[in-house]
């Protein structure tokens, strides 16, 4: 059996350790001994974009809050336009790092396409200083809309986070958030903020299986 490999280690603004571990060929980020994020599971990463704005304009502009292991901007990337602009937001330098080392493969270097900005910030500060800037907002920087990486996100899920979602949306624009579970009580949130919400559960397509959902709200 191959032994587990630490490759890196970083601790969050929030306290949390990550690790960026190796083992047979997989690679796993996990925070405070909790798997985050895989290479072997990302199904509900790939489908984000695709339930949110499967038809972008050609001058599309997305925002993806979280760059992960770079899955869900290559799979947004991959139904973007020529012309249009993939900001990414990442609030650890680690995790950049990462990507642009051992991680960067996997996705097939999503940070090097021309059409991506790299935000090295707060995915928050991004939506609070747009205002119609973006057809798609995909957040995967959270466990759910009740379970945070970082403290200080809560704060996406209040009103006045949506509020600020609903303002930097162009109309028809959608915000999608990755979930491992549906939460009827943030439905209702989105409603009152001005979306139109659908939960869409995602079965990963590997041979360990796994059920997440995408929770996305299309601005009324």
């Amino acid at each position: 059996m191959k032994p587990l490999e630490v490759l890196a280690t970083a601790i969050s603004p929030g306290g949390t350790r990550f690790e960026l571990q190796r083992h047979d060929g997989n690679y796993v980020i996990r925070g405070d001994g909790y798997d985050l994020m895989t290479s072997y599971a990302h199904s509900s990463e790939d489908a984000m974009m695709s339930l949110a704005c499967p038809k972008p304009p050609t001058d599309a502009c997305v925002l993806v809050g979280g760059l992960g292991m770079g899955y869900t901007a290559a799979a947004t990337l991959a139904l973007l336009p020529r012309g249009a602009t993939l900001v990414v937001a990442e609030i650890m330098p680690e995790v950049i790092e990462w990507n642009h080392g051992p991680l960067g493969p996997l996705a097939g270097h999503p940070l090097k396409d021309l059409r991506t900005e790299l935000f090295a910030g707060d995915v928050a500060t991004v939506i609070r200083d747009s205002e119609a800037r973006f057809d798609a907002i995909l957040l995967d920087v959270d466990n759910s809309v009740d379970s945070f990486s970082l403290p200080h996100n809560a704060w996406l899920y209040t009103p006045d986070g949506l509020a600020a979602a609903h303002r930097a949306l162009r109309p028809a624009g959608a915000l999608a958030i990755w979930s491992v579970g549906t939460d009827s009580t943030f439905e209702r949130m989105l409603r009152k903020g001005g979306f139109t919400p659908m939960t869409h559960p995602v079965r990963e397509r590997n041979k360990r299986g796994g059920h997440f959902s995408v929770l996305v709200g299309q601005k009324d």
